[in-house]
């Protein structure tokens, strides 16, 4: 295969105008959000030492992170794949506050191969991050927060796939399986795979087959809660608490979002391995992969000295663009074409015109002119705009 000095990695891409200014009006439309309802903008290095990455929240990361070796110290770095393990520590070391803290990000990721689902290797994160409070109100919150994102992007028709990962802990808990038979368990768990469940009964043992066959039905409308509420009665406290947190949750989103549709999936696993409570999902028909996706994980700073209750979400700014509705903001802009005129008059016209938020492109002389959509016309010793293109200003 012959490779050029221009040839990019395999999912890595570049993007250019419009798209990269509709991107860039999407990052400033949902930073503003965030802003608006109370979050701290921070802006986490691109660059770690890999013992902060793969910590807590980062240690599924391992396989996904490109890691390097600081010239300085010879110590293993790491080029962050995911941004939710930084913001964790900077509320542990940098925030110092009892009070709960409210973080909102967005930055470049980069991950070794790309998902089963998106050819991306470079992935535009964005999300928000609430520490320090426990309860359900910050949950709704966050929940509600990735709603208005995904309205202010312009995404239409989306659903929303809520999960609780108390129940399978419960479930997993008392079998004490090893880290490899886990992995496998999840794994069928997540493909809803019943024939290999069953080739795994043997290692697991009848009951917890039963019961995990039980749970990878257990997906649908909100009233599929009350089929697990019989299917799953009297095994856990913590699988009674789980479903009515779920409920109420339900029942809260029916009351804000009545047009909503929410899909429940018990057997949901997604970051199994650092949430420890509600995790939501969006989705549209139409593409494979989530949209925005987040949940509660409570402790996360734990591993960076200061474990604080925690809930929050993240997208990708490029699926986010990629199924969104057009956007009056993301339409292509007037330009306005001025002469290569050098006279004071014209160049107050130009900053005055650029002050307004107009776009002013001067021509060049003996250069090709840039594609514009009308022009400056000197009209009795006054420099106007003129609609429509013309072929040279300059003669």
């Amino acid at each position: 295969m012959t490779y050029h000095a221009w040839t990019l990695p395999d999912g890595v891409e570049e993007v250019l105008a419009p798209d990269a200014w509709a991107l860039e009006v999407l990052r400033r439309d949902l930073i503003d959000l965030y802003r608006r309802w109370g979050y701290a903008f921070v802006l986490p290095p691109l660059i770690e030492y890999i013992e902060s990455l793969l910590t807590g929240a980062g240690r599924e990361l391992d396989v996904q992170t490109f890691k390097l070796t600081d010239q300085n110290n010879g110590r293993l770095m790491g080029l962050r794949a995911d941004m939710t393990p930084q913001i964790a520590r900077i509320d542990a070391n940098r925030m110092q506050s009892e009070a709960p803290v409210r973080l909102c990000y967005t930055g470049t990721v980069l991950r070794a191969r790309a998902g089963v689902a998106a050819s991306s290797r470079a992935l535009r994160q964005i999300g928000v991050e609430l520490f320090g409070h426990a309860g359900p109100e910050s949950d709704r919150e966050v929940l509600s927060l990735m709603i208005a994102t995904l309205r202010t992007a312009g995404v239409e028709g989306f659903h929303l796939d809520l999960g609780h990962v108390g129940v399978v802990r419960a479930l997993l808990a008392p079998a004490e399986l090893g880290a490899a038979l886990e992995a496998e368990v999840f794994d069928v768990l997540q493909r809803k795979s019943h024939p290999d469940l069953e080739g795994l009964r043997a290692r697991i043992g009848d009951e917890l087959a039963d019961r995990l066959a039980v749970l990878m039905r257990l997906n649908g409308t909100p009233a599929v809660l009350e089929s697990a509420r019989a299917a799953l009665a009297g095994l856990s406290p913590d699988i009674d608490t789980a479903l009515d947190e779920l409920s109420a949750l339900c029942d809260w989103l029916a009351g804000q979002e009545p047009a909503l549709k929410l899909h429940i999936d018990l057997g949901e696993l997604r970051g199994y391995h650092y949430h420890t409570g509600v995790v939501f999902a969006a989705f549209v028909e139409e593409h494979g992969r989530e949209l925005a996706r987040g949940g509660r994980y409570d402790q996360v700073g734990e591993a960076f000295g200061r474990g604080r209750p925690a809930t929050g979400f993240s997208s990708d700014l490029n699926v986010l663009a990629r199924v969104a509705a057009p956007r009056e903001a993301d339409r292509e802009p007037a330009v306005i074409l001025a002469p290569a005129h050098e006279g004071p008059e014209l160049a107050a016209t130009i900053e005055s015109l650029r002050d307004a938020g107009e776009i002013v492109v001067q021509a060049l002389p003996d250069r090709p002119l840039p594609d514009h959509t009308c022009h400056l016309v000197l009209n009795q010793s006054t420099w106007t705009i003129q609609d429509g293109a013309i072929d040279d200003p300059r003669s």
